[in-house]
């Protein structure tokens, strides 16, 4: 019986979020998207320090557009994807995308991380 319940629970939280959960209940809460292969080792560098934050998160290495990279992050409902180029390798930092509000332009990475890890904390709906 307890087993059912659990299931029944996470039934109603799946059907009432849409699938689309807020940052602190997302099962992957970031992910990394580079533009080229030339910039997986950078990625791979984001990967580990968001990681280190307490952050649920993974790569996409696959060698894909990077549009379409997006466009299956937004239908998996990712809260964030991060975009990593030339210009963010070289200034250290990340493009980040909110599934919501779109766009939040290049922002450090700690800064990034400890944003996200102060919604998490508070369990708060809203964005960045």
């Amino acid at each position: 019986a307890l087993l059912g319940s659990l299931e029944r629970f996470m039934g109603v939280l799946i059907e009432h979020y849409g699938g689309a959960f807020p940052s602190w209940l997302a099962p992957v809460q970031v992910v990394v998207l580079p533009i080229s292969e030339r910039h997986h080792d950078y990625a791979g560098r984001v990967v580990e320090q968001l990681a280190a934050a307490d952050l649920r998160v993974r790569a996409d290495l696959r060698s894909e557009k990077i549009g379409l990279k997006i466009r299956e992050a937004q239908l998996q409902k990712l809260p964030y994807m991060l975009i990593v180029g030339d210009r963010e390798q070289e200034h250290t930092n990340v493009a980040v995308r909110d599934r919501s509000e779109g766009d939040l332009g290049p922002m450090n990475i700690a800064d990034f991380a400890g944003r996200v890890r102060k919604l998490v904390e508070s369990r708060s709906m809203g964005p960045l």
